[in-house]
């Protein structure tokens, strides 16, 4: 089951990326978390980004952008920080973040999609940004050293996992002692319907795979993170994000999917243990 729900996730960025259009607006149902198209898109990831952050260098990267949020705007990043994006897609977040942390910071991307990689990586070539890596590999295993990072930040991605808690350990591990943990993502005030959580295009599609808050603020805590906050800012009607559901179960999913902004930190008294 794992591999199945990676392999359709991994299927639909790679088509919305390389067909430059979102999977949430396509007439066979499911999608990505959003997409440059559609009514699907604006519910999740209109507005999100104001046109003075992005510039007319790093259009492209917005429009091919999934997110549910815009994490680089509530991180509070600081020149000579070093920035992790799980999930990093067409590294519109990686670039935006580079800006914040120079000079004598970097920002890695990681994405498991090579047509992502593809994209992010030309973003970067014509954005002129020298201070940025991205890396293949999974958000549960992440190519690099433990405390290295001091932000990670993560845009409608940690819910595509199946496995949330490796992926919290694994950001856990790469942070440094007093390293933060600043992500925007799908949860759920209740739980969804069993309809939804069997569908693996509602997976690709950011729903089927959100987490309660409490399960969330319980999994960051079970990881070691401390300082855990949440906040919502958005709150989506189902008609707009779910595709292929029955109207009973749709009906049963009113109110339930928001995004929301996740804060936590690993504790800095690690540094002396």
């Amino acid at each position: 089951m794992t591999k199945d729900i990676r392999e359709v996730i991994r299927l639909k960025y790679a088509r919305a990326i390389s067909q430059k259009k979102g999977c949430c607006g396509d007439s066979r149902g499911g999608g990505c978390c959003g997409s440059p198209q559609g009514p699907a898109t604006e519910a999740i990831t209109g507005g999100l980004y104001r046109p003075d952050e992005v510039g007319d260098l790093l259009r492209e990267a917005a429009d091919a952008s999934f997110g549910c949020g815009n994490p680089t705007a509530l991180a509070e990043l600081r020149p000579g920080e070093v920035v992790l994006d799980l999930g990093s897609g067409a590294g519109l977040d990686v670039l935006l973040s580079a800006r914040r942390v120079a000079p004598g910071g970097k920002a890695y991307g990681l994405d498991m999609t090579d047509e992502m990689l593809a994209e992010a990586r030309a973003n970067q070539e014509k954005a002129g940004i020298q201070n940025v890596e991205f890396l293949k590999g999974h958000i549960e295993e992440i190519p690099l050293p433990e405390n290295t990072v001091d932000v990670i930040i993560s845009n409608c991605v940690i819910n595509l996992s199946v496995d949330k808690d490796r992926v919290l350990q694994e950001a856990y591990r790469v942070l440094k002692p007093g390293g933060r943990l600043a992500v925007s993502d799908i949860i759920l005030t209740r739980p969804l319907p069993c309809e939804v959580q069997k569908n693996l295009l509602a997976w690709a599609g950011c729903v089927a795979g959100a987490m309660l808050e409490k399960d969330y603020r319980y999994k960051l805590a079970a990881a070691g993170f401390r300082d855990i906050g949440l906040e919502v800012t958005r709150r989506y009607n189902p008609d707009a994000i779910l595709q292929g559901i029955s109207e009973a179960a749709r009906r049963e999913a009113d109110g339930a999917v928001v995004s929301a902004f996740i804060r936590a930190r690993k504790p800095a008294a690690l540094v002396n243990q």
